[in-house]
């Protein structure tokens, strides 16, 4: 668990970026006003999290999952962020689909590659086998050759 109050808090730079795309352009706002925005986002995510929690702890689990926050928002009375947060879900796992198949679709194309690679390898090998059996040969003729030479 956190040490300190402020280690609750979340990022400041997150905060400013969520705001400053809330908010039309030409619109300022104060240090103050970010700071206690920053703190209501703390204590909201600090609500819904332990919420949350307490569903999956019903559910005899220790993960959180996306229906144990959706159930905590609807007990906390937030039902009119429940069809965006679904949406939200199922945009994420759309995009994490997509990312998934582009990887697979990556490692498909590289593995011809690679196989070709290993063939050409393969290949080379053969090659050099022969190479070092042909010189064996040749060295077997050349010590052949010269027995006979010492017989005779």
């Amino acid at each position: 668990m956190a040490e300190r109050p402020e280690d609750l808090n979340l990022p400041n730079a997150v905060i400013t970026r969520i705001i400053k795309e809330a908010l039309p352009d030409g619109v300022n706002i104060s240090k103050e006003a970010r700071s206690a925005i920053s703190r209501a986002a703390s204590v909201f995510v600090l609500y819904a999290t332990s919420c949350a929690n307490n569903f999956a702890m019903k559910s005899k689990r220790k993960t959180l999952s996306a229906s144990d926050v959706l159930a905590a928002m609807e007990e906390m009375e937030f039902d009119r962020f429940i069809s965006p947060l679904k949406d939200a879900l199922e945009a994420y796992k759309r995009e994490q689909r997509g990312k998934k198949e582009a990887s697979e679709q990556k490692k498909k194309d590289k593995k011809p590659e690679s196989e070709e690679h290993d063939k050409s390898k393969e290949d080379e090998n053969e090659e050099d086998t022969e190479e070092v059996k042909m010189v064996e040969d040749d060295d077997q003729k050349e010590i052949e050759n010269e027995e006979e030479d010492v017989e005779n």
